[in-house]
């Protein structure tokens, strides 16, 4: 029995034969008769048109410095526009041991950039090792900028909140994709930190303790989540202290030794905890006809 193996031989065709088949069926009548938008400048149009389809990013990250270090609190809602795809994104980035960043807007840019600092030698490690000492949270937020700023106007979204721990204590820096750095002792980027800004404004002191501070955070992120619609999943958050005995179950703990990870919460479980708000039920006036 012979076994027929001419399926294994390359076809051979001639080239003008293959091109012909590809146009079989192609011409060029009815091009002039394509529909176009019905407007007087169809060039400025199709500029405008572009920021119509972009999708738009939603999320809340806040952090603040308080006497007893930093703490950053996120969600863990990923949104396409209206679409939620996913409830368990990761919206604290490890940068390395002792540095931490934030998440907000879109997802690659900011988990690229800020791998990128943490593992590209030329940066953080290199610095470690000429100066005998790892990098500074300034020095890290500074890279980063820099960095931001020779890629601004290519498209890049991105909001983060460089944190940590150094020599000087507590560090916290503000950088987005067009180069902006900025220190400061409270922020908070993404859709709902205006909500988070009213907590945070409320209830902030230099001197809280570590409990309160923790659960300010957790509350700023609750508030947000309740009354943003791209803000939602759970509540984790990142604890810089002074010393290491006041552990938290929701929190990173940053000491001197590096950074600890713990479990996040629902915000579906915080809903049960902080509504209603006595604060701001005390507030509203009760309607006459209701009652």
């Amino acid at each position: 029995m012979q076994l027929d193996l001419s399926m294994l031989e390359p076809v051979t065709r001639n080239a003008k034969q293959t091109q012909e088949a590809c146009l079989t069926g192609i011409s060029g009548e009815g091009i002039d008769a394509f529909p176009l938008p019905a407007v007087a400048d169809l060039d400025s149009f199709e500029k405008e048109v572009v920021e119509y389809v972009k999708p738009s990013h939603g999320t809340t990250t806040l952090g603040f410095i308080f006497q007893g270090g930093v703490i950053v609190a996120v969600d863990s809602r990923a949104s396409q526009g209206s679409y939620i795809s996913s409830q368990t994104v990761k919206k604290v980035i490890e940068i390395n041991p002792f540095l931490l960043g934030t998440m907000a807007g879109g997802a690659a840019d900011c988990q690229f950039w800020e791998r990128n600092l943490g593992r590209q030698v030329v940066w953080c490690r290199l610095y470690e090792l000429n100066n005998g000492k790892r990098i500074t949270v300034r020095g890290a937020s500074k890279l980063l900028a820099n960095t931001m700023f020779s890629y601004r106007g290519m498209g890049l979204s991105m909001g983060t909140m460089v944190a940590g721990w150094d020599v000087a204590g507590p560090g916290l820096y503000y950088v987005d994709s067009d180069g902006q750095r900025t220190k400061g002792q409270r922020f908070s980027v993404g859709s709902g930190s205006l909500y988070a800004y009213g907590v945070l404004d409320a209830g902030y002191s230099w001197d809280m303790s570590v409990e309160d501070a923790v659960e300010l955070g957790q509350r700023a992120i609750y508030h947000a989540t309740a009354r943003d619609a791209a803000s939602g999943g759970t509540a984790s958050g990142t604890l810089c202290l002074v010393e290491a005995e006041a552990g938290m179950s929701a929190l990173y703990h940053v000491t001197e030794a590096g950074w600890t990870k713990v479990r996040g919460e629902s915000v579906g479980e915080l809903h049960y905890k902080y509504y209603p708000d006595p604060l701001v039920r005390s507030s509203i006036a009760v309607d006459p006809l209701a009652t």
